[in-house]
């Protein structure tokens, strides 16, 4: 199998690195995490490079590229830890509105792809524990107008969003996964309340109730849908790590080549060697892992879902062990707020968390390997 990316690709991965080496230092990156995380105007400077139309079809005014245009792009965001809510925006929700009719489309895919408006998808809640299908939000439609009460926890950007497109339950128990349906909020619509605050990696976050908020209709069959939005996003979060992760190691070797102990740069140390080149496995296998997610999202959804769950146990386990001995490797100034590396490790203990942490997946992988007794086709 041929793994080389495309002249197209390699010019995309090229303008999004020189926009990032330019336009996204890591001083503006610091300044815009202690000043609370908003970052809708990067945002809007991904839009100016097309990236916000990346998925988005071209009958809508987007590009039209498949996943490993995202991946290449996801992996240069996280070489340069932009904290733009990128994939929740640019990916994930152009996703979920291929399920929509083409009026909703019509109005709202156009100004995702020039970046005017940012839709993000609000699903978690309290007690679901990763879980797609937990949906105690509840939707009614009452003349032709749909209704949502519910709340919807850790909202990527939620006070910087325009709208949000939520899971709703209208029929079956919180724990069925049929009655699912999607639907689409607008922010400044009445019974819609938004509590935002920062999160530990320098983004923003936010609680969102609805109460009695009016919404439009996606879809009534929303799982699927759902789930297929969430493996492009996991996709693309896989990529941000390697990224996020090559990164790291090469500031940390860096660091090692210039610190001295004993007269001698700490580079030269057997021992510390022998760490990094564990440190380089890990990322190489998460590189690995990476691909094979962004490949595999056009696959039927059994196995699509378990190809995702299995890249991200890697990931889980790679960003885990490069953060940490990354860290360890630099000593006390690799936790400084002020040093670059500890923002790093920040990101990276956040990925492990977000779409479901390693134990979960796990379980996501051993429930889909009975049939084959661990033996992946």
């Amino acid at each position: 199998m041929d793994f080389e990316f495309s002249d197209d690709q390699q010019s995309l991965r090229e303008a999004v690195g020189r926009w990032v080496e330019k336009g996204f230092s890591f001083e503006r990156r610091h300044g815009i995490a202690k000043a609370g995380g908003a970052t809708r105007e990067v945002y809007g400077e991904l839009a100016e490079l097309g990236l916000t139309g990346l998925a988005v079809p071209e009958a809508h005014g987007g590009m039209g590229f498949g996943a490993v245009e995202a991946m290449v792009v996801a992996e240069e965001l996280g070489r340069g830890l932009v904290n733009a809510p990128f994939a929740q925006g640019a990916l994930i929700t152009p996703t979920l509105l291929s399920a929509a009719d083409d009026a909703l489309q019509g109005e709202w895919l156009p100004k995702i792809a020039d970046g005017s408006a940012l839709v993000v998808l609000a699903h978690q809640e309290r007690a679901a524990r990763y879980r797609l299908d937990h949906v105690t939000t509840r939707a009614t439609e009452k003349d032709g107008q749909w209704r949502i009460d519910g709340q919807k926890s850790l909202v990527p950007a939620g006070d910087e969003a325009d709208a949000f497109i939520v899971p709703a339950r209208i029929s079956g128990a919180d724990d069925s996964p049929e009655g699912i349906a999607l639907l689409l909020v607008d922010k400044s619509a009445d019974g819609v309340d938004v509590r935002a605050y920062p999160t530990q990696d320098g983004a923003r976050a936010a609680e969102v109730a609805f109460k009695s908020a009016p919404a439009s209709l996606i879809t009534r069959d929303g799982l699927a849908v759902l789930e297929h939005a969430v493996d492009a996003g996991i996709a693309a979060l896989c990529a941000e790590a390697v990224g996020v992760m090559e990164k790291m190691l090469a500031v940390t070797v860096e660091y090692m080549n210039t610190r001295k102990q004993f007269g001698v740069a700490i580079a030269t140390f057997q021992a510390l060697r022998h760490r990094v080149a564990d440190v380089k496995m890990q990322l190489e296998l998460g590189r690995s892992m990476s691909y094979y997610a962004s490949l595999k999202l056009t696959d039927p959804p059994e196995s699509r879902r378990r190809a995702i769950a299995q890249a991200k146990v890697q990931i889980c386990q790679s960003v885990r062990f490069v953060g940490q001995q990354c860290v360890q490797l630099h000593g006390g100034i690799g936790v400084t707020d002020e040093y670059i590396a500890s923002h790093y490790f920040k990101r990276l203990t956040m990925i492990e968390m977000q779409f479901g942490d390693g134990l979960f997946h796990l379980g996501e992988v051993s429930k889909r390997m009975q049939a084959n007794a661990g033996v992946f086709a």
